[in-house]
């Protein structure tokens, strides 16, 4: 039973992430190639996209835990389809603007706030505690495959079709993923007589994560990360297409190297904090994801591309052995009754950096070029390992396993 949910669950994952992946690509360049957007407003349509995770990630943590995951995750897949069919619409009736994509990113982005965090939820109640780390792994690799070679097919698709229409794989694979999730056994949700106040429950799970010696300082790792990253979603597909003039195809086939590189570190992870230990292994990725991000915006002609797909799949590789350890320890470590809201809080704080990164970066082009703002952004990313030098963590080989007391209001 375990077994069948979780692969259920995980082909429902893996067939919208590949359709996402193929649409990641295709949204900006139909900004940039039906709509010749500008660098600002590209970090306009990336800012929305993850605008979500600013404003609702503390509610979504009490709003997950209260409802029946099963439910609501079928409901934001079919919101998520409708969304991403409405750009080929518009295009179709020639009424397509900057601002609907802007409109389809924000509305796509609260979609996602809630639908990560019940699927983070959702897995360690069908997956046992031994196996977390494994299947956490298996996840994060399976989408590393599908950020690898949904981009690809997305440069190809809209080299043959044109972006537009290649958004339809997209929505499509939100269908296919709201059809299995609907499978997938209810969660029962308990209904207490009495409720403690919405506000309340936030700020238990707010204050178990900064008060946490570990979870806290991963949260603020990942923010410094995240910021970095919201810059290169903005970025990449304008620095590759405007200024190193690569066709479709190929801006799809260098930003693929974000795939392999998650790919090759989601299936090293385990090996790796095998050997180094999870808290060593963390410091470390820290430092070699600065190597990756320095190198992603040198060089020029087929040396820039070179570089950038090297930089790329390190930086890519490094962060993800960052995710899957402290996405683990949080699963472990959090007691059941705050898990929901222990992620939400971590995504609220780390995930709402990637707006501001996006938005500055797109600022910061215009005057400065693409390159030049990536090479900033690059330099940022040396605070991830300062964090973790400057935490208990540097002491540590592994990090502690034995889960942490809650609150004493939440365990009433």
């Amino acid at each position: 039973m375990e077994l069948t949910a979780f692969w259920r669950w995980w082909v429902a994952g893996t067939t919208s992430h590949l359709g996402s992946a193929v649409g990641g690509l295709a949204l900006p360049l139909t900004a940039l190639v039906v709509l010749q957007a500008s660098a600002f407003e590209m970090g306009l349509i990336t800012a929305a996209g993850y605008l979500a995770y600013l404003l609702i990630s503390l509610p979504a943590g009490v709003i997950v835990q209260r409802m029946p995951l099963r439910g609501m995750q079928v409901a934001l897949d079919l919101i998520r389809a409708l969304a991403i069919a409405s750009v080929p619409l518009a295009w179709w009736y020639d009424t397509l603007t900057v601002a609907q994509l802007v409109a389809v990113a924000l509305v796509v982005s609260f979609a996602n706030v809630l639908f990560d965090v019940a699927n983070q939820t959702f897995l360690p109640e069908i997956v046992p505690a031994a196996q977390l780390q494994a299947r956490n792994s298996l996840t994060s690799g399976t989408h590393a495959a599908t950020q690898l070679g949904g981009p690809s097919l997305g440069g190809l698709a809209v080299q043959v079709l044109g972006a537009v229409p290649t958004l339809l794989v997209d929505a499509v694979s939100y269908l296919v993923s709201a059809v299995l999730l609907r499978t997938l056994p209810a969660r029962r949700v308990q209904r207490p007589d009495e409720r403690p106040p919405m506000v309340t429950m936030i700020r238990e799970g707010w204050h178990y994560v900064l008060r946490h010696p570990i979870i806290g300082p991963a949260m603020w790792d990942a923010t410094a990360t995240n910021f970095v990253n919201g810059a290169m979603l903005a970025l990449f597909p304008f620095y590759l297409f405007r200024e190193l003039h690569a066709s479709p195809l190929l801006v799809g086939v260098l930003i693929a190297a974000d795939g392999l590189g998650t790919l090759i570190g989601a299936a090293l992870t385990t090996r790796f904090t095998d050997r180094f230990g999870t808290a060593r292994g963390l410091i470390i990725a820290a430092f070699v994801g600065v190597v990756g991000a320095l190198i992603i915006p040198l060089g020029t002609g087929t040396a820039a591309y070179l570089a950038f797909a090297v930089g790329n799949l390190i930086f890519a590789g490094s962060t993800v052995v960052l995710s899957v350890t402290t996405r683990t320890y949080r699963m472990l470590a959090s007691p059941p009754e705050l898990l929901s809201r222990v992620i939400a809080t971590v995504k609220f704080v780390s995930w709402g950096a990637i707006p501001l990164g996006g938005l500055l970066a797109g600022v910061l082009a215009g005057p400065l070029s693409a390159r030049t703002t990536l090479l900033i952004f690059g330099t940022l990313t040396a605070l991830s390992p300062i964090i973790y030098l400057s935490t208990p963590i540097r002491r540590m080989r592994d990090l502690p396993l034995d889960p942490a007391p809650a609150p004493a209001e939440a365990r009433v």
